[in-house]
C-alpha cells in the first residue's frame, strides 16, 4: 500500500510540474475535481415548478371551457394575434424538454456527451436542471396567458387593451435580458456558451466549425416557426397593431419578404458550415450534407411561396396549382434525402453488413427494436410537415394551430435525432470532432476558465 500511495505522489509532482507550472493546488484541482452533487433545491425547484406548469394548463383549460369568453369573431382575431406571440415560448419549452429528456438517457447509457461537446468539466448542467429552466419558462409563459384572458374578461380591466398585449413582449424581453447578463445567476458559464455558438452560427463561414456549433445549427433549423414568430413580434410590436389587436403584417411586401429570410437563415448558415468543412477538410461527404440543406432551403422558400399564394384573396389557381406541385416536389425530394442522411450518415445505420442487421456494429440500447422504432417515427414525423402544402384540414383545429402542431412534432423529432447523433459521435466519431469513449486527459481542459455558479 505504501508503495502504492509512493507512486500516486510521483505522478502527481510529475503532473502539478509540467501540466499546472509548479501551482500545486490548481494541479489537484484538475486531477482530483470535486464530484458534481445533485442539489435537493435543484429537484425541488424542479418539480415546483413542473407542478406549476400542469395546474397553469388545468386551470386555463377550466376557465376557457366554463366562460367561453370568446365569440367566434374574437376567437379568430385571439389566433391570428396572441397565438402566435405565445405559441415562441411553448416552442421554446418544448426543445428544452426534449434536451433535458436526452441529458437523462446520455447519461443512463454513459454516452459521454459533456465532452463531445466540449463543455468545462463540471459546468454542464444535469437534466433536471434543464427542465427547471424549461418548466420556469412555461409557469411565466402561462401566466401571462391567464393574466391576458383574464383582464380580456374583467370588465375593470378590459379597457387596458395596449398593456394586455404588451405582456408576451415583456415577458421575451425578461428572457433575453436574463440570458446575455453577464452575472453569475441562472448558469452563467451555460448562458455563454450557448450565446458564443449561435454567434458562430450566424457568422458562418467565418469560424472554424466546432461540434456545437453545427449541433446547435441544426436544432435552429427545426425551429423555423419559432423564428418566424419573434419575427412576428418585431412586424406586431413595431407597427403599432397590438393597439387595435389588429394583425395587418400579413398584408405587407416587407414582412413577405422577411419571412423568407428568416426561414432560410438557419439552412443557409448550416449550408455554409458544410461549406468551410469541405474546403477545410477535403471532405466531399460535407458537400453532399450541404446538398441536403439547399434541397431544404428550396423547399422552404417554395412552401412558404405557396401559402402566401393560396392566402390572397384574389387567386389565381393556375398558379396555385404550379407552386403546390412545386413545393409538394421539392418537399419530398429533401425528405428523402435528409431521411436517408439521418438514418445512413448520422445515426450510422442501415448497415446491412453490420454484426446487428441494419444496425450498427456498436450499440449502446441493449433492445435493437428501439433503433428500428425510432427510424419509423423520423420518417413519419420528416413527412408531417408536407400538411403544410398539402392542406389537409382539421376541423376542430384553427390554421395557426395546425402550424404549432406541425412545428411541435418537428421538434419531438430533432430531440429524438439528437440522442441518436450523439450516441453515434461517441462510439463512432463519425464528426472527427474529439476523442470519445476513453477518458479525457485532464489537461485538456483549460483550467484558467472560471467555475460555473
Amino acid at each position: 500500500m505504501s508503495q502504492l500511495m509512493k507512486l500516486i505522489q510521483r505522478v502527481e509532482s510529475t503532473f502539478i510540474k509540467h501540466f499546472a507550472n509548479g501551482h500545486r493546488r490548481k494541479g489537484m484541482n484538475i486531477l482530483r475535481p470535486p464530484m458534481k452533487r445533485e442539489k435537493h433545491r435543484v429537484t425541488f425547484s424542479t418539480g415546483f415548478s413542473a407542478g406549476c406548469v400542469f395546474s397553469l394548463i388545468v386551470a386555463l383549460v377550466a376557465i376557457i371551457r366554463t366562460r367561453k369568453t370568446m365569440s367566434e369573431e374574437v376567437h379568430t382575431t385571439y389566433m391570428n394575434t396572441m397565438f402566435p406571440l405565445y405559441s415562441l415560448f411553448g416552442f421554446i419549452v418544448l426543445h428544452i424538454t426534449m434536451y433535458a429528456i436526452d441529458i437523462y438517457y446520455w447519461k443512463r447509457y454513459r454516452v459521454n456527451y459533456a465532452f463531445i461537446f466540449g463543455y468545462k468539466q463540471g459546468t454542464e448542467l444535469g437534466y433536471r436542471q434543464v427542465l427547471f429552466l424549461g418548466f420556469t419558462i412555461g409557469t411565466f409563459a402561462l401566466l401571462c396567458v391567464l393574466g391576458n384572458l383574464d383582464m380580456e374578461a374583467n370588465p375593470k380591466t378590459k379597457n387596458y387593451k395596449p398593456l394586455t398585449e404588451l405582456l408576451p413582449l415583456f415577458l421575451l424581453v425578461a428572457l433575453f435580458v436574463v440570458l446575455i447578463m453577464p452575472f453569475h445567476f441562472l448558469y452563467r458559464s451555460s448562458r455563454f456558451f450557448f450565446l458564443t455558438c449561435l454567434f458562430h452560427c450566424l457568422a458562418a463561414p467565418l469560424y472554424k466549425v466546432t461540434l456545437p456549433d453545427f449541433f446547435l445549427g441544426d436544432q435552429l433549423t427545426s425551429q423555423v416557426q419559432a423564428l418566424r414568430s419573434i419575427n412576428f413580434y418585431i412586424c406586431y410590436y413595431g407597427w403599432g397593431d397590438f393597439k387595435q389587436r389588429e394583425n395587418t403584417c400579413e398584408a405587407s411586401d416587407i414582412y413577405k419578404y422577411s419571412l423568407y429570410i428568416v426561414g432560410v437563415i438557419p439552412y443557409l448558415s448550416r449550408l455554409l458550415q458544410c461549406l468551410r468543412r469541405m474546403i477545410e477538410e477535403r471532405s466531399l461527404d460535407q458537400g453532399y450534407n450541404g446538398v441536403k440543406y439547399l434541397l431544404t432551403l428550396i423547399a422552404v422558400c417554395l412552401r412558404t411561396a405557396y401559402g402566401f399564394e393560396d392566402g390572397k384573396e384574389k387567386k389565381n389557381h393556375t398558379n396555385i396549382f404550379k407552386l403546390k406541385v412545386l413545393a409538394g416536389s421539392s418537399s419530398v425530394l429533401a425528405a428523402v434525402f435528409c431521411t436517408y442522411w439521418d438514418f445512413v450518415h448520422d445515426w450510422g445505420l442501415l448497415n446491412k453488413t453490420s454484426k446487428n442487421r441494419w444496425l450498427r456494429d456498436k450499440l449502446l440500447i441493449p433492445q435493437k427494436k428501439v433503433y428500428f422504432i425510432a427510424m419509423i417515427l423520423n420518417v413519419v414525423l420528416r413527412f408531417a410537415w408536407l400538411q403544410t402544402v398539402l392542406n389537409f384540414e382539421f376541423e376542430f383545429l384553427h390554421k395557426k394551430t395546425t402550424l404549432a402542431v406541425m412545428a411541435s412534432l418537428e421538434i419531438i423529432r430533432r430531440g429524438m435525432w439528437n440522442f441518436f447523433r450523439v450516441e453515434n459521435e461517441h462510439l463512432n466519431n463519425v464528426g472527427k470532432y474529439r476523442a470519445f469513449k476513453s477518458v479525457p486527459l485532464p489537461f485538456n481542459y483549460d483550467e484558467d476558465d472560471e467555475k460555473d455558479d
